[in-house]
C-alpha cells in the first residue's frame, strides 16, 4: 500500500496533537538515559525526541543472546546529537563467526517542547555504514508532569519493518551482496520504503528506578532471515537502576524472546570532577602608595635596574611561568613571558600582571606582556597598572575590557633577551598504550609500552624533541591481517611495526620556528618525524592575532622508515604502488564562535591521492574538544577499500580536567572504523595553528574566567 506525503504528516499531527492534549508540562526533554542503540532516550530499541546534557559524551554497552552493541554518543549541541557504533551479531552471515558492523548515527531536533505541543525530532540511523542498521525516522515526546514521557513516531528502514502503515518511494532492501566496501551514504534510500508505527512510554518510578514499556516497528527482519532471531510480540520492555549521576544500569526484555543488559556510563566536559582546580593561589595585588608612583631615580642606576629584574623572574617562578625577556623604563615595561605550566593562557596572564604589581618600581604604569611560544613572539596584550589595581576584586570581564591584543611585531617594542635563558631542557619517562580497534580477528588489540621523553629548547625558535620506547607486554604482534590495499601501502602496514619487540625511535627532530612577518608565522622541521616516516616537513601560516579565520600551507618531504624502529630507511617502493616524495596541504580554519572550530585541508595525500579533509570540533573553555573528520579523495572506494573512505572521530581530554592541577598534558585519542591508505597524513608534532592559536586573542578571551585565579 502507498499513501502520500499528506497522509503522513497527517498522522504525526495526530499523534502530536494528542499528546498535546494528554498533559501541560514543559521542559527541555533532557535525559541521562540511552537506548540499547547507545542514543539518548528513555525507550528500548526505539528512538525518542529526548536529547541529552548539552556536551554530554556517554559511552553504552548493550547485549542480548548474539548481539552486541558498544556506542559513543556526544550531544554535538542541544538540538544534535552525534553517535558512534561498533556491533558484532553472531552467525548473522556464513562469512564470519561474528559480524562487526561500524556505523554513525545523527539525530536532530527539529521543534522543543512547549506546554501544549510536543518535541520532535529526525534522526538517521547508521546512515555511514554498511546500513545493516540503517533506518530514518520522525519521532515526537511529550512529557506528562515530571515524570511520564510518552512518545510516538514513524520510521523507515529498520523503522519501517514492521506495523507498516504504508509508504511511498523505493527503497533498496538490506542484503550483504550491496554492502560492497561499506561505510558510504545511500542518501537515496532516506526516508523511502514502507512506514512503521512506533510508540511507548517511560516513567521515572523514583529518583533512581525507572521503567519504559514500547512497541517497536523494527521486526529484525536481516537477524529472522539468517535464522538466528525469534520474535513472538512487537512489545519490548525495560528496567533501569541508577548506579550513579552518571551510570545507568538496565535490563530489558526483546520481542517476548530475549533477555539482555545495557550499561550507560557518561561524561560531560562542561563540569569538572575538581571545581575550581587544585593549583596554589595567586599573590595578590600590590597596589602602589601615590607618592611612590612619581619616584623615576631606580631607572638610572644599573643595579636597582638589575635587581628589579630578579624579583620578577622569582616572582614568576613560583607560579612557574618563565620569564625569558625584559626591557624596562620609567614608565613602562615589556615583559616576555613563556607559559610551559597553565593549559589556559589566561592564567598565566594574570598571574604574570600581578607578580608584575608586586616586583616593579611604582612608577612602571604600562604593563605590556608579550606571549611567546616555541621561542618566538606570538601577542601582546597591554594593561594600564591603574585598571590591574582597580579591578582586582571585580567580575573577570571588566579586566578584558582593560586589555589590548596585538601581533608582537606590529607593537614592536620587543623586549631583549634575558642572559642564561637557554637552552633549557626537560624529560619525562611515562606508560603509554598503543591500540588497535576494529580488527574482525580480534576486536580489541593493544600494547603497554614505556617511553622516554626529552626536548630542548634552544633559543629563538629552535627545538630538539627526541623518544624512544619499548613494549611491555601487549598483543599487537599477533595480528596476521595483511594488506590488501590496491594503492601505496603508507597506513595499511602498520601491523608489521609492532612485530618487533626491541626499543625503537618514536621520534626525532629538529625544528624551527620563526616570525616570517606581522601575521605570518613559519616552520621546518626535519628528522625522523614519526613511527612510520622521516623527512623534511615545512609550514607556513597567515593568523591574524584577533582573526575568526586562519589560512596555512604546508609541503613535506618524506621516506618511509624500517619496520623495527630503529634509523633505517626503506626505499618508496610498496607492493601495490610507489610512495611519492612529496605531499601537503592548503588549509583553511574557522572560529565560528561558540566553542566550533572547522578545518578544511586541500591538497596531495600520502599515497598520491589528491582530496579535501573535513573536520569540525567543538572546543571547551577547560581544553576539551571532541570532534569528527572525513577525507575524500580521487581514489575510488573500490580501490580504498572497506570503509570507502578516511573517517573518523577525535577527543581531546586535558590532564589538567581530571586532577585539577594546571598542566598541558592533553592527549589525544582518534578513533577510525578503519585504517586504510587513502586519505593518509604524515603525523607532524608542532603544527603551527595549534602552537600558536592559545596565545591569540579569540582563544585567551575563550578562557577569561581563569586571569584571576
Amino acid at each position: 500500500m502507498t499513501i502520500r506525503l499528506r497522509n503522513i504528516l497527517g498522522a504525526v499531527a495526530i499523534v502530536t496533537g494528542a499528546m498535546g492534549a494528554s498533559g501541560a508540562y514543559a521542559n527541555d526533554l533532557v535525559t541521562t538515559l540511552t537506548n540499547n542503540y547507545g542514543t539518548p532516550g528513555g525507550l528500548i530499541d526505539m528512538p525518542t525526541a529526548e536529547m541529552a546534557p548539552d556536551a554530554q559524551i556517554s559511552t553504552t554497552v548493550s547485549y542480548f543472546d548474539g548481539f552486541s552493541k558498544s556506542t559513543l554518543s556526544f550531544q554535538v549541541a542541544p538540538w544534535l546529537t552525534g553517535s558512534f557504533r561498533y556491533a558484532g551479531t553472531r552467525d548473522l552471515t556464513p562469512q564470519f563467526d561474528t559480524f562487526y558492523d561500524r556505523s554513525f548515527d545523527l539525530r536532530f531536533r527539529i521543534f522543543k517542547e512547549t506546554e501544549y505541543s510536543p518535541a520532535i525530532a529526525v534522526g538517521l540511523q547508521d546512515f555511514l555504514g554498511t546500513g545493516v542498521l540503517g533506518g530514518e525516522y520522525i519521532v515526537a515526546t511529550k512529557s506528562v508532569g515530571s515524570r511520564l514521557r510518552l512518545t510516538a513516531g514513524l520510521g523507515w528502514g529498520r523503522f519501517g519493518s514492521n506495523n507498516s502503515i504504508g509508504g511511498f518511494g523505493t527503497r533498496t532492501p538490506f542484503n550483504f551482496a550491496g554492502v560492497g566496501t561499506g561505510g558510504d551514504v545511500s542518501i537515496s534510500n532516506w526516508f523511502k520504503g514502507d512506514i512503521g508505527l512506533f510508540g511507548g512510554f517511560s516513567y521515572e518510578v523514583t529518583n533512581k528506578l525507572s521503567f519504559a514499556l514500547e512497541y517497536s516497528s523494527d521486526s529484525y527482519d536481516t537477524e529472522r532471515r539468517a535464522g538466528i532471531f525469534n520474535q513472538s510480540t512487537a512489545v519490548n520492555a525495560r528496567v533501569t537502576y541508577k548506579l550513579a549521576p552518571d551510570a545507568n544500569l538496565s535490563a530489558f526484555y526483546l520481542h517476548g524472546k530475549e533477555f539482555g543488559i545495557n550499561l550507560a556510563i557518561a561524561i560531560n566536559p562542561r563540569g569538572m570532577p575538581v571545581p575550581g582546580g587544585l593549583e596554589a593561589a595567586p599573590l595578590p595585588v600590590a597596589v602602589r602608595d601615590p607618592d611612590a608612583a612619581r619616584d623615576l631615580g631606580w631607572a638610572d642606576q644599573p643595579a636597582a635596574r638589575a635587581q628589579v629584574a630578579k624579583s620578577l623572574d622569582e616572582t614568576l617562578a613560583l607560579d612557574e611561568i618563565d620569564l625569558i625577556r625584559l626591557r624596562l623604563e620609567g614608565r613602562a615595561a615589556y615583559v616576555g613571558i613563556q607559559n610551559e605550566t597553565y593549559d589556559r593562557t589566561s592564567q598565566a596572564l594574570g598571574r604574570t600582571v600581578r607578580a608584575m604589581t608586586r616586583a616593579l618600581p611604582a612608577s612602571v604604569e604600562d604593563f605590556h606582556v608579550t606571549l611567546y611560544t616555541k621561542g618566538i613572539p606570538a601577542s601582546t596584550v597591554s594593561f594600564s597598572r591603574t585598571d590591574i589595581e582597580r579591578l582586582e576584586h571585580k567580575a573577570s570581564d571588566e579586566a578584558l575590557a582593560a586589555a589590548t591584543f596585538r601581533d608582537s611585531l606590529r607593537f614592536g617594542n620587543l623586549p631583549e633577551p634575558l642572559p642564561g635563558k637557554f637552552p633549557r631542557y626537560g624529560w619525562s619517562i611515562y606508560p603509554f598504550t598503543r591500540i588497535s580497534l576494529f580488527d574482525p580477528d580480534e576486536p580489541l588489540r593493544f600494547d603497554v609500552a614505556m617511553r622516554v621523553q626529552g626536548q630542548a629548547e634552544l633559543g629563538r625558535g629552535w627545538m630538539a624533541r627526541g623518544a624512544a620506547s619499548v613494549k611491555l607486554f601487549g598483543n599487537l604482534d599477533q595480528s596476521n591481517r595483511l594488506s590488501n590495499s590496491r594503492i601505496p601501502r603508507v597506513r595499511s602496514d602498520a601491523a608489521l611495526y609492532a612485530k618487533s619487540d626491541s626499543p625503537r625511535v618514536d621520534w626525532l627532530t629538529l625544528t624551527k620556528y620563526q616570525r616570517l612577518a606581522p601575521d605570518y608565522y613559519g616552520r621546518v622541521t626535519l628528522g625522523y618525524l614519526e613511527q612510520m616516516y622521516a623527512g623534511v616537513s615545512t609550514e607556513v601560516l597567515w593568523r591574524p592575532v584577533d582573526s575568526r579565520i586562519a589560512i596555512g600551507a604546508e609541503l613535506n618531504y618524506v621516506r618511509p622508515r624500517d619496520f623495527d624502529g630503529d634509523f633505517g630507511l626503506r626505499d618508496n617502493n610498496t607492493i601495490s604502488g610507489n610512495i611519492p616524495d612529496f605531499n601537503g596541504h592548503a588549509s583553511v580554519y574557522y572560529d565560528f564562535g561558540g566553542g566550533y572550530h572547522a578545518q578544511v585541508d586541500a591538497g596531495r595525500y600520502l599515497a598520491g591521492d589528491w582530496g579535501v579533509t573535513i573536520g569540525f570540533d567543538r572546543e571547551f573553555a577547560n581544553g576539551w574538544k571532541v570532534g569528527a573528520f572525513a577525507t575524500k579523495t580521487d581514489v575510488s572506494a573500490q580501490d580504498f577499500g572497506e570503509g570507502s573512505f578516511d573517517k573518523g572521530i577525535r577527543i581531546t581530554a586535558p590532564i589538567s580536567w581530571l586532577f585539577g592541577k594546571p598542566t598541558q598534558q592533553a592527549p589525544t585519542a582518534v578513533i577510525r572504523p578503519l585504517t586504510r591508505d587513502g586519505g593518509a597524513r604524515v603525523n607532524v608534532t608542532g603544527r603551527l595553528y595549534e602552537t600558536v592559536r592559545n596565545s591569540h586573542e579569540r582563544d585567551t578571551v575563550a578562557s577569561w574566567g581563569k586571569f584571576w585565579r
